[in-house]
């Protein structure tokens, strides 16, 4: 059918939250296998295998690898003619993050403390998307519902990596409605969803600097009558090392001058670690930086990368070397649409935000006791217990930021707004209350929380409930998809943005991005 009844449409979204209920186990065990995975950006084989597996044993027609992204995957499922609604999985982790699921500050199992983490954590954001996504489809298929839903696994979103790949190639161009879903991570955006101010510029570029004709350097310090040179006597090529570390210094020392000292932005690096160890008679041949820096808008990150691109081409000549630049990501501000904010806010507040049970107030106080602070009777932010209306979290969000400043911080879900409707909105994740006097947590306990099944199911089942909720309702009610596509086609009308990559720009899969080595005899994974 193409339309329900309002009857109908409650009935449906209370067997998709039954759904939920009834596989809250199955659901819970999913998360804690993603959650033990933990791997790192663009090297998540493991988990993106999980989910390719999972959606084709659901009925889901999976192309792995897509948009030549051996990590990422695009997923359908048809019932008939109708709308196309989008959500999608992230699945991966941080270096230097491993902590394990208990109340102190453990690695997981033999690992290294600086192997990778779920931080977000993006483990509960794929299995919150992927519960609703399979509580939408049963509900489809219990009352005869027509429409698609399409699901894409999005590996390397802490570098903004896939998203803008699987936009340039049209995967969204056939969705009539994205919901994009993250764990929430900042007050007030805590069970609610974005409203005016969106998630801003992100750039990330990386510099390689490779010194491939040391021999020129000093052509008279080489013997003319020798094949080999004296190479602990001679002139050696400053190389590759001294090169990173110029740029690094030069571009650290300019920050004062890249920005205005007001406003959200931020600029960070890391170093790409091969090449750089080498004979100590040798110049080293090849170094690579990443920077990445977050700013409200394109301008100024225009104004950054000029200025990088500049000091990259003084820190390889000083070092005699060539400098290649390649583009991890260049996102575009995200783009507002109310229609579906208000849409999707509607259903949260029918789902309720999640509540903490005896279990997940236990763990807590367990985390408290363990650190030396005061236990508390209720332990978790009450934030994470209340729900904030759309409007009034952007007022509160407004206080915080510059008049002239239009978005805050960023993430890659932006890149999806560019192609059809989409709607943000954030479901808390365990989040512990401060104690007057101890300071802030450690950052490993929100790690913990995050994988703790008793902690972590309150944000899956709301969430869920939320995505299914909405997509149900816009099943039901196709002329919520015409308004929200007559207001993204206002807003791009109003406000054009193209995008800022080739339309053949791939994935940097190739660069030496941290990983995992398993031994494929036992399986064992080290860091």
């Amino acid at each position: 059918m193409d339309t329900m009844s309002s009857e109908g449409t409650v009935n449906a979204k209370y067997t998709a939250q039954a759904w939920i209920n009834d596989h809250l186990g199955e659901l819970l065990d999913w998360h804690a296998h993603i959650w033990e995975l933990a791997e790192p950006a663009w090297r998540e084989y493991d988990s993106q295998a999980w989910y390719v597996q999972k959606l084709r044993e659901q009925g889901f027609e999976v192309e792995d690898g897509s948009a030549g992204m051996p990590t990422a995957f695009s997923a359908r499922w048809s019932n008939g003619t109708g709308p196309t609604l989008l959500t999608y999985a992230e699945y991966d982790a941080v270096p230097g993050n491993s902590q394990a699921a208990t109340t102190t500050e453990a690695p997981r199992g033999e690992l290294s403390r600086f192997a990778p983490g779920h931080t977000d954590p993006h483990s509960a954001l794929g299995i919150s998307t992927l519960a609703g996504l399979l509580a939408t489809k049963h509900a489809m298929e219990i009352y005869g519902i027509t429409g698609t839903l399409r699901y894409t696994g999005e590996p390397a979103e802490k570098m903004h990596g896939s998203k803008v790949v699987h936009g340039l190639r049209g995967y969204y161009d056939d969705a009539d409605a994205i919901v994009s879903f993250h764990p929430f991570y900042m007050l007030p955006l805590c069970n609610t969803a974005r409203w005016d101010t969106q998630c801003g510029a992100y750039y990330s570029k990386v510099y390689t600097f490779a010194c491939d004709e040391p021999e020129t350097w000093q052509l008279s310090s080489v013997d003319p009558h020798s094949p080999i040179p004296a190479s602990h006597s001679a002139a050696r090529a400053p190389g590759a090392n001294l090169a990173l570390t110029q740029m690094l210094s030069a571009s650290r020392s300019m920050l004062d001058s890249m920005l205005p000292a007001t406003g959200g932005w931020s600029f960070t690096d890391a170093i790409l670690t091969d090449g750089q160890a080498t004979a100590d008679n040798l110049p080293q041949r090849v170094a690579r930086l990443q920077f990445s820096w977050r700013t409200p808008d394109i301008e100024m990150a225009e104004h950054i990368l000029e200025v990088l691109d500049r000091n990259a081409l003084a820190a390889a000549m000083m070092a005699h070397c060539e400098v290649d630049q390649r583009w991890v990501a260049r996102s575009r501000p995200g783009r507002t649409n109310h229609v579906l904010a208000r849409t999707l806010y509607d259903i949260l507040a029918e789902v309720g935000p999640p509540s903490y049970g005896p279990e997940a107030v236990a763990l807590a106080q367990e985390v408290q006791s363990n650190l030396g602070v005061e236990v508390s009777e209720h332990p978790f932010l009450p934030e994470t217990e209340q729900l904030i209306e759309p409007e009034e979290a952007e007022r509160l969000l407004r206080e915080q930021m510059p008049a002239w400043q239009r978005n805050w911080t960023s993430d890659d879900y932006v890149e999806m707004s560019h192609y059809a409707p989409l709607v943000r909105f954030y479901v808390s994740r365990p989040a512990l209350a401060s104690v007057p006097g101890a300071g802030p947590y450690p950052g490993w306990v929100m790690n913990a929380l995050g994988g703790m099944r008793a902690t972590i199911a309150p944000t899956i089942i709301t969430a869920g409930k939320t995505i299914s909720g909405t997509f149900l309702e816009l099943l039901a009610h196709p002329e919520t998809l015409t308004e929200a596509r007559n207001e993204f086609d206002v807003r791009v009308d109003a406000e054009p943005m193209p995008a800022l990559l080739a339309a053949d720009f791939e994935a940097p899969i190739d660069l030496p991005w941290p990983d995992y080595r398993i031994n494929r005899a036992n399986g064992q994974r080290r860091w």
